[in-house]
Order: structure tokens, then sequence, then C-alpha cells
């Protein structure tokens, strides 16, 4: 085939292509859809009791501040990463919440130390963290997978444990609304543990879930 009939063909069948809208819109669009969902999700397991005296706590507040910054953080870098192009620096921007997070249930955790509360450093087994995690960032997830679909899957793995953090750290935050623990050494292992599985999780099945479309 000649090169100007090569063209031809191309343009005669090209159709328009709507570009992606910017990475920190997705994420706008994205927390739409999955705000709702976990705010469903924490009416219908009925908000806690003491959530007007959580509230008031420092700590508690910088927890839930820290979860949804990554959750918020974690979308725009995943959106970014499947426009080719677009700056990649901004992947390291959930670093500065996760680090917050982690530090601020670290401290928690030397607080106990310091008190020497033994009972508080029991680790009792608490099933509930993790399927509740998975139910309230079902939606946001399965949106998430969706959104990220309609890119570039330049880094499937990096761009889906990013996708999967935001999702998880978003479950989280709808998580403490209604669930009881508060221990940090209990929060920093089975609520933020949970998190870090399910971002491992993904980063695995990254190249399965994001691949890019082949010619019918």
């Amino acid at each position: 085939m000649e090169t100007n009939d090569l063209i031809r063909r191309l343009v005669a069948n090209a159709r328009p292509i709507q570009p992606l809208a910017p990475p920190w819109l997705r994420s706008r669009q994205w927390f739409a859809i999955g705000l709702p969902w976990v705010a469903l999700v924490v009416f219908m397991m009925s908000p806690r009791d003491d959530l007007t005296v959580k509230l008031g706590e420092v700590r508690y507040l910088v927890d839930q501040a820290a979860a949804l910054a990554t959750a918020v953080t974690a979308a725009m870098a995943a959106f970014c990463l499947v426009v080719p192009g677009h700056n990649r620096r901004l992947v390291v921007l959930p670093v500065i919440s996760l680090a917050i997070w982690l530090g601020s249930l670290g401290q928690g955790c030397l607080e106990t130390w310091l008190q020497m509360d033994k009972q508080a450093w029991q680790l009792t087994p608490d099933w509930v963290c993790f399927p509740s995690i998975v139910i309230v960032g079902t939606v946001p997830a399965l949106t998430m997978v969706a959104m990220l679909r309609q890119g570039a899957p330049m880094a499937p793995r990096l761009t889906i444990t990013l996708g999967a953090l935001a999702a998880a750290a978003l479950g989280n935050f709808g998580l403490r609304l209604f669930h009881y623990q508060d221990a940090s050494f209990m929060v920093l292992v089975w609520q933020f543990g949970s998190v870090a599985i399910l971002s491992l999780l993904a980063a695995w099945a990254g190249r399965r879930i994001l691949q890019w479309p082949t010619a019918s």
C-alpha cells in the first residue's frame, strides 16, 4: 500500500476524539460519585454515638483530614498518570498526606508507650475493618477503574496502586465515622494496614486491570 493511500484511508476513517478533562476536574467528578456512596453506607451503618465528641478531638480530626487528603491527592496523581505528557511529579503528592496520617498514628502509639498502658498495646482481632473498608470503598474503586481506563495506561501498576490508595483511604475515612475502634495501635495495624494491603494487591494486579486496547 502506498503511503498516500494509507493517509487517505486514515483520514477517511478518522473520528473526532474528546480529550480527557484535566486531572483535578476528573478527581472532582470521582468524588462527586464516591462521597454520596460513603455517606449512604455511614447512614445505613448508623454514625457512631460519640461522633460529636470525636469531632472535638484534635488527633481524630488530623487522622480524618489526612485520610481524606490522601484520597484526594492519590486520585489526582492517578489521573495524571493516564494523560501522556502530563507532569508526573504530582505522583509524590500523596506522600505528604500519607506521612501526616502515619505520623499521627505513630504519635498516638508513642504516647501510649510513654503512659506504659500495656493493655492499649494488645492486638486483638478486629475483622470488621478490612471488609468495612472494602464495602465503603467499592463504588469509589469501581468508578476509579472505569475512569482510569479512559486514559493511556503508561504506568499501570503505579496508576492502579494510586487509584486503590485513593479508594481505600476514602473507605477508611467513612469507616471511622461509624466504627468505634480508636486505639492508635489498633487503627495503625487494622485500618491503615488494610489500606496498605489493598494498595499492594492492586499493584500486583495493575497490568491485568489497566491494559492497552487491542485492535479488533
